[in-house]
């Protein structure tokens, strides 16, 4: 029986041009990222998931890769990334690598020699050419078609220089088995599939959503199941982002994908019914199928858990991405450290972004011309994009670049982090990076992958016990609540009143 390490893994997500800048030109990078290993191991983090490090244009923040089997010069070199992985090792840190299987960018060189060939060769076949543009919109905004000279059209779910793969074409099937070995050879523990839903598409079905969650999809993970399966202890997690559990499901039937992430959780208001209602059903949809779940709260595409949770409305919905929402940030941060605690003490494995055990917030006010996200351009610059949660992380110091690096940061990082910096952080016991650190650490010895029994004790109180003994109490409700009977607290999310937990606060007894 192979390894099954991700079942309860803590899995830290590093966004590595905003982690730490190594060589002084405000981009985060593997030198940089390599320097603060020590950092990441005295977390107590499992494994780390990189975000795209190939050679990218970087229209859309590396997923738009021009070439599977590199490293993006900006952040290094090959050799470096094989450096960094036994490194890694050493340090008993797993590593995912994300691999972006719907398309590719205009500048690889499959796509540059289906431009310089004829329509219906070989070369174009491997993405979706067509002599008319069809109806599909882009998920990024605009038209999904965009013109070549020659008067074709090809299709990109996402930016114009994001090309879709066609994957009726075994030529693509058979790119991706080498670009899996090629990075399984090389140590990789497990592999991130952005976008896993939307390979196949269906152009005369008239569904203006005819790519999401086509059944012919599953082949695909099959074989890559089988090829992940002659490595012992490889992983594979899906991106699926859709609301049917029913559907979801089948991405983790046992000769597919070892887990999938749980958006359900991370876009659920912080309200008892609705998270005890996405924790159950999680669990339910998990359970017969012998997967571990998966909890997170943030990561790169979506507004910092700080902020979300301050709001009046502390759902998350991609479609209604808007500057200037007001954040109530005190409240946001209590509630943030309290869903830390939550999330970590579930069942399964969960997934930290880079910044949210420092508490950090989002940033709104990245001036217009200095965004990125290819979100804001495409938009007509009405919706602001992801930038705000891909601000460079602060390590020390009191003002910018706060020791992410010798050279202006890409994007800006605001004066007031001075108060979230790592170094700021380590000395102080109630900071949330101490928060995280004692609760990575119990949560090694105590928790991970297995079962739950929930508590009875309020409408407005989420609690229950693990197998080791250790018991959950997160109140929600806006009165302090009465611990139920314990010996002794373990670590709370914040500060107790005697033997009452008060709002929006967590606490793990034992």
């Amino acid at each position: 029986m192979p390894e099954t390490w991700w079942r309860g893994a803590a899995i830290y997500q590093v966004y590595l041009r905003s982690f730490a800048d190594g060589n002084g030109d405000g981009a985060g990078d593997l030198t940089g990222l390599r320097s603060r290993l020590p950092y990441l191991a005295d977390l107590g983090i499992d494994a780390v998931w990189l975000n795209p490090w190939y050679p990218s244009p970087m229209a859309d923040g590396g997923y738009d890769v021009a070439d599977y089997r590199d490293i993006e010069p900006v952040f290094g070199t090959l050799a470096e990334a094989e450096e960094f992985i036994r490194e890694a090792h050493e340090l008993d840190i797993k590593v995912i690598i994300d691999v972006v299987p719907n398309h590719s960018s205009t500048a690889s060189a499959w796509f540059q020699e289906a431009l310089a060939a004829e329509p219906g060769s070989p070369a174009r076949e491997r993405f979706w050419f067509r002599d008319e543009p069809g109806d599909w919109k882009s998920i990024f905004g605009g038209s999904a078609w965009s013109q070549v000279p020659d008067g074709q059209w090809y299709l990109h779910l996402f930016a114009p220089e994001q090309p879709d793969f066609n994957w009726t074409n075994p030529e693509v099937h058979a790119e991706f088995h080498d670009v899996l070995r090629f990075w399984f050879d090389r140590g990789v523990d497990g592999i991130r599939i952005d976008s896993a839903a939307v390979l196949v598409k269906d152009f005369d079905g008239g569904d203006p959503d005819g790519y999401t969650d086509l059944d012919e999809v599953h082949e695909v993970y099959r074989s890559w199941r089988r090829l992940a399966d002659e490595y012992d202890g490889r992983m594979l997690v899906g991106e699926v982002w859709f609301p049917d559990q029913e559907r979801f499901a089948r991405y983790l039937r046992p000769d597919e994908l070892h887990t999938a992430f749980n958006f359900d959780f991370l876009a659920c208001p912080w309200e008892p019914d609705a998270l005890r209602r996405s924790i159950g059903q999680t669990l339910a949809t998990h359970a017969p199928l012998g997967a571990p779940p998966t909890w997170v709260l943030s990561n790169h595409d979506v507004a910092r858990v700080v902020t979300r949770y301050g709001r009046a409305d502390t759902s998350w919905d991609h479609g209604a991405r808007r500057d200037g929402v007001p954040s109530d940030l005190e409240l946001g941060h209590r509630r943030a450290r309290a869903a830390a605690l939550l999330a970590m003490a579930l069942p399964g494995s969960v997934y930290i972004y880079q910044g949210e055990e420092l508490g950090l917030p989002e940033v709104d006010d990245i001036p217009g011309e200095l965004r990125q996200d290819p979100m804001w351009a495409r938009s007509g610059r009405t919706v602001p994009g992801r930038d705000g949660c891909r601000v460079p992380l602060p390590w020390s110091g009191e003002e910018p670049p706060f020791g992410f690096g010798t050279g202006e940061p890409w994007l800006p990082q605001p004066e007031d982090w001075r108060k979230l910096t790592a170094e700021a952080q380590a000395e102080d016991l109630g900071s949330t990076l101490n928060l995280y650190r004692a609760a990575l650490r119990l949560r090694r010895d105590r928790l991970g992958d297995g079962t739950l029994t929930w508590l009875d004790l309020r409408p407005d109180v989420l609690a229950f016990t693990r197998e080791s003994g250790l018991t959950c109490v997160v109140n929600l409700g806006p009165d302090p609540v009465r611990l139920p009977p314990h010996g002794r607290v373990l670590l709370a999310s914040g500060p107790l009143d005697g033997e009452e937990l008060p709002s929006d606060t967590a606490v793990w007894l034992t």
